[in-house]
């Protein structure tokens, strides 16, 4: 097998990122074009700026990477206009080019990095400080190897998308669709990523558990349109008086739960849970706009809030400790 085509194929199958792939791409190129200098560019037309990306210097000739260069002074888009792919006296034919001046170019030669969309992601490039002729091959080379830089940025680009729709997908799944909080599922690793805290820090953990009194009778006298309005309203509320290190869910249903941390372990936690659940308490009560421009005015939940010793509870039997203090609550209340 041919060497560079040998050194191609390595570096095809090693590649993991357009930098691993775009940096022995552009050293062979500097064999087959026998230029100073090769770089790849990314075009930002938004901004109207050219930028090298990477770029391999092995002579007197030196382009810096970083490089930031107005679209409209480059030689790429005076090359792109009129199709010109090698230009051997750069100072004759685009001397009013500010910055092949000060680079020094004397001779150069770019093609396109063409996605299959048709949108030009950069430029492949070769440059010298003196004049040369280039091989006949090399335009060849140049636009296979502009190919296979622009197939690793779409590849790139897929998986960035799938990434970015993953994260999505799993922020669904942990979101409550109604009222936008964390939900039921979230609710359970969120508490028990407090519980493990809170054992290292010596910390207590408050759980309090909301539940909307009269939700059913609501919806029975105003229909689901109305319930569903309450529960977004005491969603936001309660959002409204959650402190940094608080989070709330939705269990489902009319019920809610409200976590954080309390007082350190060992202490009385009697003020930190009265303090909870008068604040959860007023959020709770609020009124309502109803899609049938009714208005409801909620008195507020049956709120029932714990201090939890975290070295001798689970997420289970939390949720079921402040289960059980709101129904006592609730239980109260109807008296």
């Amino acid at each position: 097998m041919d060497p560079l085509l040998s050194r191609l194929s390595d570096s095809l199958a090693s590649a993991r990122s357009l930098e691993d792939l775009a940096r022995p791409l552009l050293e062979m190129l500097e064999e087959v074009t026998r230029m100073e200098a090769t770089y790849l560019t990314r075009i930002d037309f938004q901004q109207s700026l050219q930028h090298v990306l990477y770029a391999r210097n092995s002579r007197q000739l030196e382009i810096p990477e970083g490089l930031a260069v107005p679209w409209g002074d480059t030689l790429c888009r005076r090359a792109l206009q009129e199709g010109r792919f090698f230009t051997q006296d750069v100072p004759a034919c685009w001397g009013d080019s500010e910055a092949a001046a000060s680079l020094g170019i004397q001779t150069y030669v770019s093609v396109p990095v063409n996605l299959s969309d048709g949108v030009v992601f950069g430029t492949l490039c070769a440059a010298s400080s003196k004049a040369a002729h280039l091989p006949q091959h090399a335009e060849k080379v140049l636009r296979l190897f502009a190919k296979l830089i622009a197939q690793q940025v779409e590849r790139e680009q897929l998986l960035q998308a799938l990434q970015q729709r993953n994260a999505q997908l799993t922020e669904m799944a942990l979101v409550d669709s109604l009222t936008g909080v964390p939900n039921r599922r979230a609710l359970y690793q969120e508490l028990e990523r407090l519980l493990a805290w809170a054992r290292r820090s010596g910390r207590s953990v408050m759980v309090a558990y909301v539940d909307l009194d009269g939700f059913k009778q609501i919806n029975d006298q105003h229909g689901h349109e109305a319930g569903d309005a309450l529960l977004c309203a005491v969603a936001r509320q309660l959002q409204a008086v959650r402190r940094e290190s608080d989070y709330l869910a939705r269990m489902g249903g009319d019920e809610f739960v409200f976590t954080g941390l309390g007082p350190a372990s060992g202490q009385d936690g009697t003020e930190a849970i009265a303090g909870l659940h008068q604040r959860l308490e007023r959020a709770t009560a609020c009124h309502v706009v109803l899609p049938s421009a009714a208005k409801l005015d909620y008195p507020g939940a049956s709120i029932g809030v714990v201090c939890l010793d975290p070295t001798s509870c689970t997420v289970d039997t939390a949720l079921r400790r402040a289960d059980a203090a709101m129904y006592a609550v609730k239980k109260l209340r109807r008296k």
